[in-house]
């Protein structure tokens, strides 16, 4: 019988939950990008049949990178994603490659990656922005002296509101960037729990999809049982 799990903590670890939101953004470029052109070719070739071939290529990654991505989930978020596909037959290629093209499995992995660019980039922009001002402000007093002039102007050299030129002007606003340090790691983690649950929710199987695996694994069984 098979189960459907996703277990998984509420906070992710940090350090691991800012690797993986990181690296959403490039692997959602090369995802996008595959996508785009292996489908843009392989629709417009379709009529003389140049176009399977590449279809199929791009199932066969779609599918191939749904195993790494949930992989990827379960080592740095701590999320566990069953297995969603559907068992393929032992024989005969065109029953495999139909059973491939009718699970939902597949069409729901294309669609986590084709989203993976849009959501990796307000991930990255977010994450990057909140941990350089945090990391900024916290810093401050240190670096402030080899600035320009040796002092940092808020908020730029051409309009100066406000001037840091000694330690004593710089706490402040390391105290402020320490209240952005705690925001960073929630946020961080947030987002990252917010992915895990996108994950789950494209990437694990159905309740319909597993009744469906169930009745394959028994007919397997069954005709397994017979032939043998």
């Amino acid at each position: 019988m098979v189960t459907v799990s996703a277990a998984r903590r509420r906070h992710p670890p940090l350090g691991r939950a800012l690797a993986f939101l990181l690296l959403n953004l490039p692997l959602g470029i090369v995802s996008f990008t595959l996508i785009t052109v292996l489908l843009s070719a392989g629709a417009g070739t379709l009529v003389v049949w140049l176009g399977v071939p590449l279809l199929g290529l791009l199932v066969l990654l779609a599918r191939g990178a749904g195993r790494m991505e949930r992989a990827r989930v379960f080592s740095l978020l701590d999320t566990y994603v069953d297995s969603p596909y559907l068992p393929l037959p032992p024989t005969g290629q065109r029953a495999r490659w139909t059973t491939r093209l009718k699970d939902g499995a597949t069409w729901r992995d294309l669609s986590y990656f084709f989203l993976l660019f849009p959501v990796g980039l307000v991930e990255f922009v977010l994450v990057v922005t909140f941990w350089a001002t945090s990391l900024g402000l916290v810093a401050l007093p240190i670096y402030y002296r080899f600035l320009p002039e040796g002092a940092w102007y808020f908020p730029g050299y051409d309009v100066r509101w406000l001037t840091v030129d000694s330690t004593v002007s710089a706490l402040p606003w390391a105290a402020l960037g320490v209240l952005f340090v705690a925001l960073s790691v929630a946020l961080t983690r947030g987002l990252a729990a917010l992915h895990g649950g996108l994950a789950v929710a494209l990437l694990r199987p159905t309740v319909s999809q597993r009744r469906r695996m169930e009745r394959s694994w028994q007919e397997l069984d069954e005709t397994s049982t017979v032939t043998g």
